[in-house]
C-alpha cells in the first residue's frame, strides 16, 4: 500500500483509521484521498494554500462528469470536517465550494429475454476439458445467481457451503454492504441449478465431505473464493455475443450507463416490478418486500426503480436522441 506524500500525509492516514474504526470501507476513500494527496504534492502546497480558490482549482482538475467529481470532493470534504472536529483547523475550507451539476443517470437494463440469452451464451462457452470445466461452471452459476436473485457481485463470491439451504431453497447472506444479513428464497429453477452445481462441486473435490465453512464458489487459490477477475471477462464476452455491448453515452443532461455486471441486479429489480404490474398489481406495494430482498439500507433506494426505464425504453430513447441530434 503506497503511503501518502503530502504535508497532510499523517492526517490523511489518521482519518482513514478513524473511518476503519467506524466500520467503513477504506478502499474507495483511500483512492479519492490519494488523488487529493497527489494534487497537494504537484502544487507544493502547505497549510497557507488551503483556500477556497485552491479547492475550486482542485475541483476543475478532476476529470469526468459531475457525479464523479462530487464523489471525490465528498470524501475530501469529510476529511476536512474531521480536521475541524480534531481542532487541526478552525473551519472547513471546502464548506462553501458548490457541487458540480450532475447529469441524470440511467443505468443499463437488460430485458428478461436478453438476460436469458446472456446466461445461455455463458453456459454454451463452458470448456469441456477436465481442468477448466469446474471453474467455468462456477462462473456461470455465480452470474446466474446475480441475475436470478438480484445479488451484488460480492455476495455470491463470499457465500459458504452452508449459506445455501436446499431443504428451504434459501440463501443466507451475511454482513455484506451496510453490514446487513438477510435470508432470501431462491427461484425454483435457480435452486435446481445450484443443486446441480453442488453435485458437480462434490465430484470435482474428489467426493470428499465439504466443510460448511468453505466457500461455495472456490477460486483457483486454495482456501480463497472465486474472484471478480474471473467474472468480468466472461460477462463482457457474453454481452458481445448477444449484441448488448454498448458504450456509455452522455446526451445532454442525461448519462446512459454501459452494461456491467451490476446491471443484472438493476435488471432483476425492474423485471420484478414489471411482473407485478403485468399481473395487475401495484408495483409501489411490492417495494417493501423487494427492498428487504435486495438488502437496501433505505426504502428510498428501492423506490428509484419505479422511475427507471426498462430495456426497450432505454434503447428507444438513446436512438431517438441520437437521430434528433443528427437532424439538428
Amino acid at each position: 500500500m503506497k503511503p501518502f506524500k503530502s504535508f497532510l500525509a499523517n492526517r490523511l492516514e489518521e482519518f482513514l483509521t478513524y473511518r476503519h474504526d467506524l466500520g467503513l470501507k477504506e478502499s474507495c476513500a483511500r483512492a479519492s484521498l490519494r488523488r487529493f494527496d497527489r494534487y497537494l504534492v504537484a502544487r507544493d502546497a502547505g497549510w497557507q494554500d488551503l483556500s477556497p480558490q485552491f479547492f475550486l482549482d482542485f475541483q476543475r482538475s478532476i476529470p469526468g462528469e459531475g457525479r464523479i467529481v462530487n464523489s471525490f470532493l465528498s470524501i475530501t470534504n469529510g476529511f476536512f470536517k474531521f480536521m475541524v472536529r480534531r481542532e487541526y483547523l478552525t473551519e472547513n475550507p471546502l464548506q462553501d465550494i458548490p457541487s458540480k451539476p450532475e447529469n441524470r443517470y440511467v443505468p443499463f437494463i437488460l430485458s428478461p429475454e436478453n438476460v436469458d440469452r446472456l446466461l445461455h451464451s455463458i453456459k454454451a462457452e463452458i470448456r469441456q476439458i477436465e481442468e477448466r470445466f469446474f471453474l467455468d461452471y462456477s462462473v456461470y452459476t455465480t452470474i446466474s445467481l446475480i441475475a436470478r436473485c438480484g445479488l451484488r457481485i460480492s455476495e455470491p463470491l463470499n457465500l459458504s457451503v452452508s449459506s445455501y439451504r436446499p431443504q428451504e431453497k434459501t440463501i443466507y447472506i451475511e454482513k455484506t454492504k451496510f453490514h446487513k444479513d438477510r435470508l432470501i428464497p431462491v427461484p425454483l429453477n435457480m435452486a435446481m441449478d445450484l443443486e446441480n452445481y453442488l453435485n458437480l462441486r462434490s465430484s470435482a473435490s474428489g467426493d470428499r465431505n465439504c466443510n460448511d465453512r468453505e466457500f461455495l464458489f472456490p477460486g483457483t487459490v486454495p482456501g480463497k473464493p472465486l474472484t471478480s477477475r474471473s467474472i468480468y471477462p466472461v460477462f463482457q464476452r457474453a454481452l458481445i455475443q448477444i449484441g448488448q455491448d454498448q458504450p456509455r453515452r452522455i446526451l445532454g443532461t442525461t448519462t446512459f450507463g454501459a452494461p456491467r455486471i451490476h446491471s443484472l441486479r438493476h435488471s432483476f429489480a425492474v423485471s420484478t416490478l414489471n411482473n407485478i404490474r403485468k399481473r395487475g398489481g401495484d408495483p409501489q406495494e411490492g417495494l417493501p418486500v423487494l427492498s428487504s430482498y435486495m438488502g437496501h439500507r433505505k426504502y428510498s433506494y428501492t423506490s428509484l426503480y419505479l422511475r427507471m426505464l426498462d430495456a426497450e425504453q432505454h434503447n428507444n430513447l438513446v436512438d431517438f436522441t441520437l437521430s434528433h441530434r443528427e437532424e439538428l
